[in-house]
């Protein structure tokens, strides 16, 4: 049996059999070439070289005339190293002389360029990697595309199947077709990573930054992973699996007595109504958030649509993404936010390039600013998907995120009214939303009554604000020990901003990991929280937890909490609390 640690990002139990996703490159050919299979290979590497060419071409035309020359200029690189002709003759030269596949061909090339640049500490060099491994990605995808390579079964029937792979992205889940996920690790990533997200999505149990985990796993071996404490069993013995699927089946026993309440309202023991919300990433999270018995989408990621897309959305194609997630979405309700890019999310057309703190740097609102054209662009279209027309009544919402300053709230709305003015103009029929801001910085929670006075609304970016209270990267395991939601200082600071906001008038919701974590709702509420935003898979969850809670239970544990001195006296307090108001909730605690 081996036990890997990892980090905890979707709670849950699952046991099944491997399916193992790796790159493109998937290591050195098992034989070498012969002489008909080279001459394939030259025609199958040419042919990807021109499909290639032809996405940079039209990716170069379509920024450009949306985003403007500079931001354009990235393909042109791109397209010059595709035509440099060293780069092609080594790749040629190794298919015919080293017999090798094109894959392998650049595989070895992206070996030899990766050595090459290690050697420098010039940050603008290193920075011409990530180009030239950009377009050897692009070359490997179309080359595994005209292959389609079917991966590795991990089972001869149709038994779900722990999905196991560096680092999930979106066109790893089209290669599933209709096979069902029991769970996910990966070897990369963090709490916010696509992985993470998709997992808490759809209910998954998972665990990210399980380091070497593909080396050491084969295809069939049978996996549990405890999404609950960041634990990986491979193959484990028949004692650890025995334990482990009578906690998959109470597991799978709750989630099937939850499906019970989806089409009921959610109310407190007392009979006070409560909001829960979804976060989305598209318009299939809208609907499950609709099947989940969501009150409506809190949280649209529209970052997603630009990430997952072949090209940049440009204006109409933005308002049929919209305009679809609001008719799909529950009570048509969707607070959009805008572009939240940067960080760990790139589009380097957008001119993201190396930073030392990018979680700190040029992200978010502050790149938006530097797009203003852009930036309009998407404000127009959720304008535009805001607008009155069949189907019922839209609720539709329009949050910033990372709003630091009140000249940043009052300089958003002067370019949602710019949008306005510009639709009017062009006889475009458009909704009048409520403008609003993801509360995220410290600075913007301190200052938070200012900002209120150019807010609608407020919805607390819990994940971020927590990082940058406490000044640790919550995806560090080095300092993840700092970067907890229910330390002290985060609790005074979430208390503030909630208390702020009632005085004010103005509708606040918590959109974050805390939003669906039962300790800390039990927190929440009690403070005097009432909106929660959350992955819609975790609603039936709060939906339960939320019919075991009055206002006078939960407003003497936030009073306790206030004594505590430390994170872990906090924990374990609220632990205890859960254990005895709903015990049949503890199965998807988590103590971390």
């Amino acid at each position: 049996m081996l036990v890997r640690r990892g980090l905890a990002v979707s709670p849950g139990v699952a046991i099944g059999k491997a399916h193992c996703i790796q790159d493109y490159f998937v290591g050195p050919d098992a034989e070498p070439l012969d002489d008909a299979e080279a001459i394939s290979e030259l025609a199958r590497y040419d042919q990807a070289r021109e499909k290639t060419a032809e996405d940079l071409r039209l990716l170069h035309q379509k920024v450009r005339a949306q985003v403007g020359d500079r931001a354009a200029a990235i393909f042109q690189v791109h397209e010059s190293i595709l035509r440099d002709s060293a780069f092609t003759a080594k790749v040629r030269s190794w298919i015919v002389e080293s017999r090798q596949s094109a894959q392998a061909a650049l595989r070895r090339l992206l070996d030899e360029y990766t050595a090459l640049f290690a050697r420098t500490t010039d940050e603008y060099l290193k920075e011409r990697l990530a180009d030239v491994r950009d377009v050897i990605l692009r070359l490997a995808q179309h080359l595994t595309e005209s292959s389609a390579p079917a991966p590795a079964p991990a089972a001869a029937d149709d038994a779900p199947v722990i999905l196991v792979a560096n680092e999930l992205v979106p066109s790893h889940v089209v290669t599933l077709g209709r096979r069902e996920v029991a769970g996910i690790v990966t070897q990369a990533g963090g709490r916010t990573s696509h992985a993470a997200i998709l997992a808490r999505s759809r209910g998954i149990p998972a665990v990210s930054g399980a380091a070497g985990i593909l080396h050491e796993v084969l295809p069939g071996d049978v996996v549990v992973v405890d999404g609950r404490e960041g634990h990986v069993f491979v193959n484990p013995d028949v004692e650890t699996q025995r334990a482990y699927r009578r906690l998959q089946r109470d597991f799978v026993d709750l989630k099937d007595h939850l499906a019970e309440n989806r089409n009921q309202p959610a109310v407190s023991a007392d009979g006070e109504e409560v909001e829960l919300l979804a976060n989305i990433s598209n318009l299939a999270d809208a609907r499950t958030a609709a099947a989940m018995g969501a009150g409506g989408v809190g949280l649209y990621r529209t970052e997603y649509l630009f990430l997952t897309h072949a090209d940049v959305p440009d204006e109409e194609e933005q308002v049929k993404n919209y305009r679809a997630v609001i008719a799909a979405s529950p009570a048509h309700r969707v607070t959009f936010r805008t572009l939240d890019v940067g960080g760990d999310k790139k589009m380097r057309y957008l001119g993201v390039e190396h930073e030392a703190n990018p979680f700190m740097g040029w992200r978010s609102i502050r790149l938006s600013f530097e797009h203003p054209s852009f930036f309009i662009t998407q404000i127009r279209a959720v304008l535009r998907a805001a607008a009155p027309g069949r189907g019922g009544k839209k609720k539709v919402r329009l949050m910033f995120p990372m709003i630091t300053t009140y000249d940043e709230m009052r300089k958003v709305r002067t370019l949602v009214k710019k949008a306005e003015r510009q639709l009017i103009a062009a006889g475009l029929p458009f909704g009048e939303v409520p403008i609003g801001l993801m509360l995220e910085v410290p600075a913007a929670a301190v200052a938070l009554d200012t900002l209120l006075e150019e807010a609608d609304f407020v919805s607390i970016g819990s994940n971020d604000l927590v990082q940058y209270l406490m000044a640790a990267d919550r995806d560090n395991p080095k300092v993840s020990h700092l970067c907890q939601p229910l330390g002290p200082a985060v609790i005074e600071v979430l208390h503030q901003a909630v208390s702020a906001c009632r005085a004010a008038g103005k509708p606040v919701t918590l959109c974050g990991e805390m939003a669906a974590a039962p300790r800390a709702f039990l927190l929440l509420f009690g403070m005097g929280l009432r909106s929660f935003s959350m992955s819609p898979a975790f609603i039936p969850i709060m939906k339960e937890l939320t019919a075991h809670l009055t206002r006078e239970q939960t407003a003497e544990i936030f009073s306790h909490v206030l004594k505590l001195n430390t994170t872990a006296q906090i924990l374990s307090y609220l632990g205890r609390q859960l254990a005895e108001i709903a015990p049949n909730l503890t199965i998807v605690d988590s103590s971390t």
